[in-house]
């Protein structure tokens, strides 16, 4: 699989594998094992917390579910888990802009501009069906370059928060 099959597949499902906002913690980690804990979200408290694996990072609420996915797209490789993304996981970056709206045109996944994250040298692209967010940046004089792809939050008002569950 490619990796623009792979954006464009959670830009129309909002799911990589069974990795989804709302997804219960502990089915992600059976799923794909332990992942890299980058650490608290807060200086006050231990959760929400940062996790990764590869460049798929995942923030997960107090009540261990996942609340916020993304997929760091600007390094120079993009690696995630194979087990979700196929082969070895790991793809080539500098995704352009015109090659996104293309694989995402090509798979039926209609999208729109971002006016609120389109500014300064950023440019923003909303998928319809999930409201999947592709971030660009815009070197000067170049084509945009995908910086960051993200699946909106489900919105949830945690209920472990409100019961002191922030352990």
């Amino acid at each position: 699989m490619e990796i623009l099959d792979v954006l464009t597949t959670m830009a129309k499902t909002g799911r990589l594998g069974p990795v989804f906002s709302g997804a219960s913690w502990s089915n992600v980690t059976a799923a794909l094992g332990e992942p890299w804990d980058i650490g608290t979200m807060s200086r006050n408290r231990t959760w929400p917390r940062l996790f990764a694996y590869g460049d798929l990072e995942l923030s997960v609420c107090c009540c261990r579910k996942i609340s916020l996915i993304c997929v760091q797209t600007w390094r120079d490789v993009i690696e995630l888990p194979p087990s979700v993304a196929g082969g070895t996981g790991t793809f080539p970056a500098e995704l352009k802009h015109a090659d996104v709206v293309s694989a995402l045109d090509k798979a039926g996944c209609s999208w729109a501009p971002y006016p609120p994250l389109t500014f300064g040298n950023q440019c923003s692209l909303v998928a319809i069906p999930t409201g999947a967010n592709f971030t660009f940046e815009i070197p000067e004089g170049e084509e945009p370059v995908l910086n960051v792809m993200g699946l909106p939050g489900d919105g949830h008002d945690c209920t472990a928060r409100t019961t002191g569950e922030d352990h």
